[in-house]
C-alpha cells in the first residue's frame, strides 16, 4: 500500500510538469491537442492525489503503524473521527491534504470553464499546476507521507502511536483545518484566472465574471475557518479568550483581509472600469498571503500553540514566494497601460470614493498585522534578540482601524455613484445618526466610561439601522406596488438583487460581531484555590466547589471538578470542567465547562490542584456579550450564501466610450 501511495504521488507530479508544459506550449503554437492533453491531465492529477489520499486514510484508520506519519499521529484508543483528522493533523498529512484540495480546485475550475475565456485558459491551467507541482515537491520528496518505520534494513511496526495532540482532539477540529484550508486553498483559482487575463490581455473584465463566485467562496471559508479557529481556542485552550494575536492567528487573518478589499474593489472594475490596479495586486496579494500563512505554520520560524514542528520546508516555501511575487509584480507593471482605469474619481462623497477608503483602510491593517507577526523575526535578524509584540499593541493599533472600518460599512453602500447630494446624506443618515448618538449619550449617562466601547456601540447601531432603512424602504415600495405581505416583499426585494442585499446581510452579521467584541472591554476574572466545598466571588456569581473525582480511559486519565454556581443566593447551574492527561503523548490538558447566555459567558477552568491535595485552582471569567460573535458569524453566512444566488433580475453594465468624454455606465435589464 505505501508504494501505491508513492508511486501515486509521483504519477501525480510528472502530470503536473506535463500540464504546466503543454499548457504553455499548446498556447503558444496554437495546438489544440496539447491544450485538451494538459487539461486532461488536470483530471488525472486529481484522481492520483486522491489514490494517494486513500492509501494514507487506510492506514490511519486501520492503525498501519509501520507508516511513521500514523505512529505519530494515531493511536489505537482514539476514535475513528479522530484518526481520519490525523489526516491533518500532521506536517506530511495536512501538505497531502493541501495537494489534494488543490487538485479538487483545478479538477472543478477547468471542467466548469472548458468553454469560456479559452484564450486564458491554459495559462490559467498552467498557473494552477505551477502551484499542484510545488506542493507534490513537498509530498514526493521532502516530508513525504509514505515513509515507513525501519530497524536493520526492514520495515517494523511499533504496537501503539503517540496519538494526534491532545489540543486538536476536540470536536472543533475536525471541521475548522479543512474549512480553513478550503480557504487557503481555494485562492489560487481566482489569482490564476487573473494571471491568465494579465498575460493575454484579455479585454474586458471576463475574467471578473468567472472568478467572482470562487472568489466570494473562498472569502467565505477563510473567515469561517477563522472563526472557527477562535471558536475552538476559546473552548479548548482554556485561557479565557478567542484571540490572542498569535502569529499564526495573524496569518489566517491577512488574507482574509486582502480578499474582503478585493471583493469590495472587484464591483467598481464590473461597474466604473475603475481599481483595476488594485485588483491585480489584491488578487495576487491573497494568494500570496495564503501561501505565506502556510509558510508560517509549517517552517517554525515563530512559536505558536498552532504550528507545527520546526521542518526544512520553509526554504522551499520561501524560494516559491520569492520568484511567485517577482515575476508577478513584473507581469502587473508590465501590464499598466492594460490596466488602465476607464473613469475617473469625481467626488470624495460618493460610493467610488467610499470603495477607496475601504481599500485604504483594509491594506493598512493588513500591513499591520504583518508588520507586527514579522517583528520578532525581523528584530532577530538584526539584533540578534527576538522581541515580541503583545496583544495590548495590536490593540491599540487595530481597534481604531476596525472602528473606521465599521463606520465606512454603514455609509458606503448608501452613497451615490459619481456624487452624493446633501439631500441624499440627510435622508439617508440623519436618524441613523441621531440614534447612535443618543445611545452613545445613553450609555455615558448608566456610567460607560471606555471611549472605544462608547464609539463602537454608538457605530453598531447606526450601522445597523443603515441596513434596516435599505430594506424597508425596498421591501415597502414592492409590497406596496404588488399588493403583497411585507415579509414576502423582503424575500422578493432580496432575489431580485442577491449581491446588493446579500451583501446587507453580511454588513450585518459582522455589526453583530463587532458588540460581541466590544463586550471585551468589561471582561472579569479571578483565579482561586478553593477547598472542596468552599467557594469563592466573581462579580455577581458564587462558585462553590462541590466535588473532584477522578478515573481513566484507555486514551487518558481524568480529573472532575463539580463546581455549583449561585446568583443572589439562588443555584444557577453546575460547570464541570476537567483536567485529563493522555497516556500516549504524555500531555496534560484542561477541558473547560461554559454557561452560555446571549448576555454574558460563564467560563470555568479546573487548572490543576493545589499545594495541599484537598485544594484546586480554579480560573474563572465573565465573557460578556460574546456569544454576538458566534451569532454574527452565522449571520455573514447566510448573507454570504445569499449573495451565491443568481439574482431574479440581472442588471448589466455596458461601458461606452465617447471621445473626449469620460465613459460612462448605463444599466441595461437582461
Amino acid at each position: 500500500m505505501e508504494n501505491l501511495g508513492s508511486l501515486a504521488v509521483l504519477l501525480a507530479f510528472c502530470l503536473a510538469v506535463y500540464a504546466v508544459i503543454g499548457s504553455v506550449v499548446g498556447r503558444l503554437r496554437r495546438n489544440p491537442f496539447l491544450i485538451v492533453s494538459a487539461e486532461r491531465a488536470v483530471y488525472s492529477v486529481w484522481l492520483l492525489i486522491t489514490v494517494a489520499a486513500g492509501v494514507l486514510v487506510h492506514a490511519l484508520l486501520t492503525s498501519d503503524f509501520r507508516f511513521a506519519y500514523v505512529a505519530q499521529t494515531s493511536n489505537r484508543a482514539m476514535s475513528q473521527s479522530y484518526k481520519f483528522a490525523a489526516w491533518w493533523g500532521g506536517q506530511e498529512g495536512s501538505l497531502l491534504f493541501w495537494s489534494w484540495l488543490l487538485s479538487c480546485y483545478a479538477a472543478v475550475a477547468v471542467w466548469t470553464n472548458r468553454k469560456k475565456v479559452r484564450d486564458a485558459m491554459p495559462y490559467t491551467v498552467a498557473i494552477l499546476m505551477t502551484t499542484q507541482t510545488f506542493f507534490l515537491i513537498l509530498n514526493a520528496f521532502v516530508v513525504s507521507p509514505f515513509q515507513m518505520l525501519a530497524e536493520d534494513g526492514s520495515i517494523v511496526a511499533v504496537t501503539d502511536g503517540m496519538g494526534l495532540n491532545p489540543l486538536l482532539q476536540y470536536p472543533l477540529m475536525r471541521i475548522h483545518p479543512p474549512i480553513l484550508y478550503l480557504g487557503y486553498v481555494g485562492m489560487v483559482v481566482p489569482f490564476a484566472f487573473a494571471i491568465g487575463a494579465l498575460i493575454t490581455r484579455q479585454p474586458g473584465d471576463r475574467w471578473i465574471h468567472v472568478t467572482r463566485r470562487w472568489s466570494l467562496i473562498t472569502w467565505l471559508f477563510q473567515g469561517m475557518g477563522v472563526l472557527l479557529g477562535a471558536a475552538w481556542a476559546y473552548a479548548a485552550l482554556g485561557w479565557g479568550g478567542y484571540w490572542a494575536w498569535d502569529p499564526v492567528e495573524n496569518a489566517s487573518l491577512l488574507p482574509w483581509l486582502s480578499s474582503t478589499a478585493f471583493l469590495h474593489s472587484v464591483m467598481m472594475q464590473e461597474k466604473k472600469g475603475m481599481m483595476k490596479v488594485w485588483n491585480a495586486v489584491l488578487v495576487s496579494a491573497s494568494f500570496f498571503l495564503c501561501i505565506f500563512g502556510t509558510l508560517l505554520t509549517r517552517s517554525g520560524i515563530v512559536s505558536s500553540v498552532h504550528a507545527f514542528a520546526q521542518s526544512p520546508i520553509g526554504n522551499y516555501f520561501v524560494a516559491f514566494l520569492a520568484v511567485g511575487v517577482a515575476a508577478t509584480t513584473y507581469l502587473i507593471l508590465d501590464r499598466l497601460d492594460f490596466l488602465k482605469s476607464e473613469s475617473q474619481l469625481e467626488s470624495v462623497v460618493s460610493r467610488e470614493s467610499s470603495f477607496l477608503f475601504n481599500n485604504l483602510i483594509l491594506l493598512a491593517s493588513c500591513f499591520a498585522v504583518l508588520w507586527g507577526t514579522l517583528f520578532p523575526v525581523i528584530s532577530e535578524y538584526i539584533t540578534g534578540e527576538k522581541i515580541s509584540l503583545d496583544a495590548p499593541w495590536y490593540n491599540r493599533l487595530m481597534i481604531p482601524i476596525g472602528l473606521f472600518l465599521l463606520f465606512l460599512t454603514g455609509v458606503g453602500p448608501l452613497f451615490a455613484w459619481r456624487r452624493t447630494s446633501l439631500e441624499s446624506l440627510r435622508r439617508n443618515f440623519l436618524i441613523p445618526g441621531i440614534a447612535g448618538l443618543l445611545l452613545t449619550a445613553a450609555f455615558f449617562a448608566a456610567g460607560m466610561r471606555n471611549f472605544y466601547a462608547l464609539i463602537s456601540f454608538g457605530f453598531c447601531l447606526f450601522v445597523a439601522l443603515t441596513v434596516v432603512g435599505e430594506f424597508y424602504k425596498g421591501s415597502r415600495a414592492i409590497s406596496q406596488k404588488n399588493q403583497m405581505s411585507f415579509a414576502r416583499a423582503v424575500v422578493e426585494l432580496t432575489h431580485r438583487n442577491t449581491r446588493r442585499y446579500g451583501g446587507y446581510l453580511v454588513h450585518m452579521g459582522i455589526v453583530l460581531m463587532f458588540v460581541g467584541f466590544t463586550g471585551a472591554a468589561f471582561n472579569q476574572d479571578k483565579t482561586a484555590e478553593v477547598k472542596i466545598g468552599d467557594a469563592f466571588q466573581l462579580g455577581h456569581y458564587t462558585l462553590k466547589v462541590r466535588e473532584i473525582t477522578d478515573g481513566d480511559n484507555e486514551n487518558y486519565t481524568w480529573q472532575h471538578a463539580k463546581i455549583d454556581v449561585f446568583k443572589n443566593g439562588e443555584q444557577l447551574d453546575t460547570l464541570e470542567p476537567e483536567r485529563q492527561y493522555y497516556k500516549a503523548s504524555k500531555q496534560p490538558i484542561g477541558r473547560v465547562d461554559i454557561r452560555r447566555r446571549i448576555n454574558e459567558d460563564l467560563y470555568v477552568n479546573f487548572a490543576s490542584m493545589g499545594s495541599d491535595e484537598s485544594k484546586a485552582v480554579i480560573q474563572a471569567y465573565i465573557f460578556p456579550l460574546v456569544n454576538w460573535i458566534w451569532f454574527g458569524a452565522k449571520v455573514v453566512l447566510f448573507g454570504t450564501l445569499i449573495c451565491l444566488i443568481p439574482s431574479k433580475v440581472k442588471l448589466q453594465y455596458a461601458r461606452t466610450e465617447v471621445v473626449g468624454i469620460a465613459k460612462k455606465n448605463v444599466p441595461v435589464e437582461a
